[in-house]
């Protein structure tokens, strides 16, 4: 496969080519300054944006929280967080001047050690490791299709893969040179391409619409307060924030009141809001966070690494759970930024912090678990065990205090919101509409994928230790690869579910893994040829191979297959002739009450506008309310009515039901003929009628 001494110790010398580690010598001639200067704010960039962002957003968050104290309207709260941000870039800016008085450059690049004499490696321990390490990731990746394989081959064979990497990894830590290996600072040409190919993944944000229901909750939220510049504390979907809030619907995530403020202050749609300003950013700030951490763990050809996690990221999605669902088709939903781009940052943070300690890099990590919170609660959950892997890792090289001071910042803020907020407001409870659970081999399948793609994800979940830069990275991703392996051992997840109870995300543990950098550190495995040329050769051959494996055995994101519908033009992430029907009945002159529409149209309603109330948002959530509950019944009843199908049921069934529920206005398409005959005989005149395509008529209740 490689060298067996570069693997395990990974060492910084690399080839001196476009891609490779090694920076350039700043220029100190007079007339080379101002170049000089501009390529060091290139350079900087991408730390700049992504840390800005990290900082301004915590910052948003803990407005948002303080709110509640003086209950401010969202939009106040706003236009407080554009001054605060302004005076804190002034600040920041101000700093950054006196720093960088009589220097070229605003920051010194890092500089590697001076390649000392790699430590001695157990080969035997070596070869095991990998030995174990392909079994689990081939069986693994071939557990989920026709061949019967027992889950207990891989979880074991992964688990000693797990434990024999991270002891042999503290072994060279111990046995090396005590000082860090740190990644040299990147060249403005490598952070010129990452900014490159962040504003292009920007860029098709706005023509990749995915159809997801969870919208409802997520950009219905937004456009609830964005019409009403009130937090919902109570639920908005079948009431006007009058019924008790869903259990998965703390106030404690700021994203969805972010959104709802912004297009409250600027006066536009809070979906246009979301879609046409949020996601883009969030794209360009996600890409950069992911090239960042890539720069950060490759020992060598970072570029390379970084195009081929992109790549994994667009060309692998399909499934419902694959982590290329979760980046750009719904990064603006908490829960897609958090493992898209939350979770590079931490470990990006943590390696700096282990190998800096410098208060920046702890300030960063507390600003980045706000930010977390702020996303999504999972936040509360997957962190502490991400925090919990890096700091086991540390703790078998004797750095407890440096994981203790870690652990302390990532967590305090992300838990104690938590904590507050069930005191409060007794919010957050884990069962609802979320409640399922998957055992270890259905969470390997859903995220990390079957057949070649999910055996090249196990080859990244157990090799990435050997492969990442050596020291802090390649110890930390060794105590990520421990964590995740002991968590797909069979029995495990069923416990921890079974004491928590919150099976609700435990189907999420994959994310705690920063797997598309370690599929990009697949081609940086250092080929045994004496020839540099060759070198450089075989790591490009090996990102060929992932790439075309990808696009041959996945599914992309651009797919019908993925739920992804591909526009000529920016659009909202709806279908869109129910996008039309929902903005037409918006139009119409309804009486009061509820709208009864067919099901998908009552769920983008909520979407177009918060003021049509419908009578079912999305039946998924009926599960808060007690599916046998007369609430429930009602709703799902008159739901299938305006469905069509098989259902027919009768006069005396539909009119309580829609007595109770107060409806005003029946919508209906033309096929539903069976709808269209009742309506008249349960009290309702046709006053609108839609043609094709969706053609529709709608009927309001008579006195």
């Amino acid at each position: 496969m490689a060298n067996v001494d570069s693997i395990a110790v990974a060492p910084t010398s690399t080839d001196p080519a476009p891609g490779s580690d090694q920076a350039p010598q700043p220029s100190t001639g007079p007339a080379r300054a101002p170049a000089a200067r501009f390529r060091a704010l290139v350079a900087a960039t991408p730390a700049l944006l992504t840390d800005g962002a990290v900082v301004a957003f915590a910052l948003w968050t803990v407005l948002y929280h303080a709110a509640f104290l003086g209950d401010l309207r969202p939009s106040v709260t706003f236009r407080i967080w554009l001054v605060a941000c302004v005076l804190l870039a002034v600040v920041a800016l101000l700093r950054a001047r006196r720093r960088s008085a009589g220097t070229l450059n605003a920051s010194e690049p890092a500089s590697a050690d001076p390649a000392p004499a790699p430590p001695a490696v157990d080969r035997r321990l070596l070869i095991g490791v990998l030995a174990a390490a392909v079994v689990a990731a081939i069986t693994a990746g071939v557990a989920g299709t026709d061949v019967d394989i027992s889950w207990w081959i891989p979880a074991v064979a992964g688990l000693l893969a797990a434990v024999g990497g991270i002891l042999l990894l503290r072994k060279v830590w111990l046995s090396g040179p005590t000082s860090t290996s740190v990644a040299p600072a990147p060249t403005a040409a490598q952070s010129a391409y990452a900014l490159v190919v962040s504003v292009l993944v920007g860029i098709s944000s706005f023509f990749l619409a995915r159809n997801t229901p969870d919208d409802v909750y997520y950009v219905g939220k937004s456009v609830w307060i964005a019409e009403r510049d009130i937090v919902p504390l109570n639920d908005f979907l079948f009431s006007e924030n009058v019924l008790p809030a869903m259990g998965s619907q703390p106030p404690i995530p700021s994203i969805e009141v972010f959104d709802g403020a912004l297009a409250n202050v600027i006066g536009i749609h809070a979906a246009s809001a979301t879609w046409y300003l949020v996601l883009p950013i969030m794209a360009v700030l996600a890409v950069l966070a992911l090239w960042r951490l890539t720069h950060r763990w490759a020992p060598r050809r970072p570029v390379l690494a970084f195009s081929v996690a992109v790549a994994y990221l667009y060309l692998v999605v399909g499934g419902d759970a694959a982590l290329g669902t979760f980046h750009l088709p719904r990064l603006y939903e908490g829960k897609g930024m958090f493992v898209s781009a939350v979770i590079p940052l931490m470990w990006l943070y943590l390696t700096e912090w282990f190998d800096n300690r410098s208060r920046r890099s702890l300030l960063l990590i507390v600003a980045l678990s706000i930010t977390a919170i702020g996303l999504t609660t999972t936040a509360a959950i997957i962190l502490p065990m991400l925090v919990g892997a890096a700091g086991f890792a540390m703790l078998l090289v004797g750095r407890w205090k440096a994981a203790l001071v870690a652990g302390v910042a990532a967590l305090a803020y992300p838990i104690g919101s938590v904590v507050v907020s069930r005191l409060v407001l007794g919010g957050m409870s884990a069962s609802g509409a979320d409640d399922a659970f998957f055992d270890a081999a259905y969470t390997y399948r859903r995220t990390l994928m079957v057949g070649v793609v999910g055996v090249i994800g196990g080859l990244a979940l157990w090799c990435g230790p050997l492969l990442a830069r050596r020291r802090t990275p390649a110890l930390i991703t060794a105590g990520a690869t421990l964590a995740l392996s002991v968590l797909f051992v069979p029995g495990v997840l069923e416990a921890m579910s079974a004491l928590s109870g919150i099976s609700v995300v435990l189907w999420r543990v994959p994310w705690l893994l920063a797997l598309p950098t370690l599929i990009g550190l697949l081609c940086t495995v250092r080929v045994p040829v004496a020839s540099r040329a060759m070198r450089r050769a075989a790591s490009g051959g090996i990102a060929v191979l992932l790439v075309a494996s990808f696009a041959l055995f996945a599914t992309p994101m651009w797919s019908p297959t993925s739920w992804v519908d591909v526009h000529d033009r920016p659009t909202w992430k709806l279908p869109q002739q129910r996008q039309s029907i929902a903005f037409w009945i918006k139009g119409l002159d309804r009486p009061p009450g509820l709208l009864l529409a067919p099901k998908t149209i009552m769920r983008t309603s909520l979407i177009v506008t918060s003021e049509v109330r419908v009578v079912l948002p999305r039946d998924f959530y009926l599960v808060e309310y007690d599916l046998n509950s007369q609430f429930a019944k009602d709703r799902l009843l008159l739901a299938a009515f305006a469905d069509g199908g098989d259902t027919t049921p009768s006069p005396s069934e539909l009119a309580p039901a829609l007595d109770r529920l107060d409806v005003g206005t029946i919508c209906v398409y033309n096929g539903n003929q069976y709808a269209r005959d009742m309506a008249p005989q349960l009290g309702y005149q046709e006053f609108a009628e839609r043609r094709a395509p969706g053609a529709m008529t709608c009927y309001r209740r008579v006195g």
